[in-house]
């Protein structure tokens, strides 16, 4: 009999329209020979599945739905939301409770990526990965002085939201009198925000999953654009050139992937992340600069996950059916 799938999109964030967009990707994707799949749309309370052509209400006690053919359940959940509550743990919890098979990561490592400086405060164990310098600003706290953090970080910084995708609310600030009002740009996205060192050199960014006991990476992609930093226009609006696989070095190919394994090891991942970086120095023996890891990257047309898929020679179909079975199984 096929299982049931629920793809989970929506969310709480400003990134409730690109997570609706995944979830299409998603379900285009899907091997629908062996998965019947429902989009849940999760927005505040509001929880419901596009059914046929009706919108039933997920009941919350088991995650089921009633329609005029009777009460149906799901075996699993494709998370797809970006942002809260998809991305930090919260319905990673709520999916434990009931016993819920899920795609992403466990409740510690979604709550721990998503706080971008307790993840890089918590790698920095490890000295093989290098993190640039930072330092964190909670709302309602005293604003350490402009002096201070320029001596911290230096200039040009990045401010951004602690907790947050998408590049909402980030600034790349050049002259110092620029922090307040960044700081206040972010914290209309988070209660935290990150006021982090620059990282000057070329970006990139490397997809990987678990098949089994295997951490299979996909080649890398190098991110252009001609804005100041791959912000939200450049992601979602074609001002960006991306290209798979990374003109970057054999070796330096080799060491990325293998960064990205012992991370994905390190955190004990699980489904699909997306890492990013900036290889700063000299080419073909750069540094390779921890930037963000994504535990719920985007699926839309546009995003990187689905082109280096392509570019590895893999079928995404396939690569969901590794996800769903690694949990059923």
């Amino acid at each position: 009999m096929k299982k049931t799938i629920a793809i989970v999109a929506g969310g709480d964030s400003s990134e409730y329209g690109v997570s609706l967009r995944s979830a299409e990707g998603i379900m285009s994707f899907m091997d629908h020979e062996k998965y019947d799949c429902f989009v849940v749309v999760m927005h505040g309370a509001e929880w419901y599945v596009q059914y046929k052509d009706t919108t039933c209400p997920i009941d919350k006690n088991d995650f089921s739905f009633v329609a005029e053919d009777g009460r149906h359940t799901f075996d699993f959940a494709y998370i797809t939301i970006h942002g809260t509550p998809g991305e930090d743990g919260i319905l990673q919890g709520y999916f434990d409770l009931i016993g819920m098979p899920y795609s992403t990561s466990g409740v510690l490592v979604e709550a721990l990526t998503f706080n971008k400086f307790a993840l890089n405060n918590y790698l920095r164990a490890y000295p093989e990965l290098h993190i640039s310098d930072s330092l964190l600003i909670r709302k309602g706290e005293v604003l350490p002085s402009i002096e201070s953090m320029v001596e911290r970080v230096g200039l040009p910084c990045f401010v951004k939201p602690n907790a947050g995708g998408s590049s909402f609310g980030v600034t790349k600030v050049k002259e110092a009198d620029e922090l307040v009002a960044a700081i206040e740009k972010a914290m209309c996205e988070s209660d935290e925000v990150m006021v982090e060192r620059e990282m000057v050199g070329t970006e990139i960014t490397c997809g990987c999953y678990k098949k089994g006991e295997e951490i299979v990476t996909f080649p890398i992609t190098e991110v252009v654009t001609t804005q100041e930093f791959f912000d939200y226009d450049a992601k979602y609006n074609g001002k960006v050139e991306e290209i798979t696989p990374a003109r970057i070095a054999e070796e330096t190919a080799r060491r990325v992937s293998e960064t990205t394994r012992r991370i994905y090891q390190v955190l004990d991942c699980y489904g699909i992340i997306r890492i990013d970086y900036i290889l700063s120095g000299e080419k073909g023996n750069e540094e390779i600069n921890l930037l963000e890891i994504n535990t719920t990257p985007g699926m839309t047309v546009t995003s990187f996950i689905p082109q280096q898929v392509r570019a590895a020679g893999l079928d995404i179909k396939d690569v969901l059916s590794d996800i769903i079975e690694g949990k059923l199984n």
